[in-house]
């Protein structure tokens, strides 16, 4: 995927970037596999606001991924599209199986219109094909993760991103992780082959504040413009920097402080932590 860059026919414009979509292959998603998306602005179900800047944005209808490629072992599926999901950085796939079902999947690099992908024990090492971690060879780039056998894949789903298996002992796979963290899996878990499309995602340029509103994002208000009523960094006379490390605003650090939980049920099964 290349980046399409616009003329400066205005200031916004020239530091606007784009996709071209040229792996686009299809423009309206498949009617049976999408749900309609109820907006919550960031608010929990006593209508409070969790998630701060958020609200607006353009309507979006929910795609339906199928995270547990097991359910369908052996059976081979042609890939009849890659499309657009606007709920995620990655590109999606829509697969018709040999028994006549369509299911999404994510979409990983260099998946293309009409290759065969399939899941189980037994398949090629290619991407797009899911097979348990015990069958997949060491060094290989993985991704849509499960972390709990059952569960469904849980890491590298983002754009452009992977795991790596590096090594395998007894019934666990040492798998490091996009962010460097060397963690066991159980070896039943399953995993699908390559690195996860739009690899590109993070070059993107948005150029102006009213393409975030396109995408539900609000305007963020720095603390230090703030009163000493609304933020810790807040108040002083003309324009003061804050005069402490960056904190939240209820005073939590905000920057590269660790707020992993102590004790945290998975520690071990952590072999070594990321950056």
């Amino acid at each position: 995927m290349a980046i399409k860059k616009y003329k400066p026919i205005t200031p916004s414009r020239r530091f606007y970037t784009g996709y071209n979509f040229e792996e686009i292959s299809s423009k309206k998603p498949e009617k049976s596999l999408i749900i309609s998306m109820k907006k919550n602005a960031g608010r929990n179900n006593q209508g409070r606001i969790t998630i701060r800047h958020r609200g607006g944005g353009h309507k979006r209808f929910y795609r339906i991924i199928d995270f547990k490629r097991y359910d369908k072992k052996n059976i081979k599926a042609r890939v009849h599209s890659i499309e657009y999901d606007p709920n995620r950085s990655a590109r999606i796939a829509l697969l018709f199986y040999t028994d006549g079902e369509k299911r999404y999947i994510i979409a990983p690099d260099k998946l293309k219109d009409n290759d065969i992908v399939t899941a189980g024990e037994d398949v090629e090492i290619k991407p797009g094909n899911a097979l348990p971690l015990k069958k997949i060879p060491v060094g290989t780039a993985i991704h849509n993760v499960e972390l709990t056998l059952g569960k469904g894949a849980q890491i590298a789903r983002t754009a452009g991103v992977n795991a790596e298996i590096i090594a395998k002992e007894d019934d666990y796979v040492h798998v490091r992780m996009p962010s460097g963290t060397i963690q066991l899996i159980r070896a039943e878990c399953y995993a699908s082959i390559g690195q996860v499309s739009n690899i590109d995602h993070s070059k993107i340029s948005y150029g102006k504040a009213g393409r975030r509103r396109w995408l539900g994002r609000r305007p963020r208000t720095r603390g230090v413009a703030m009163n000493p009523v609304d933020h810790p960094m807040g108040g002083g006379e003309g324009k003061s920097s804050g005069g402490r490390h960056p904190v939240s605003p209820w005073g939590m650090p905000a920057k590269g402080y660790k707020t992993r939980k102590k004790r945290k049920y998975s520690d071990k099964y952590i072999i070594k932590k990321g950056k």
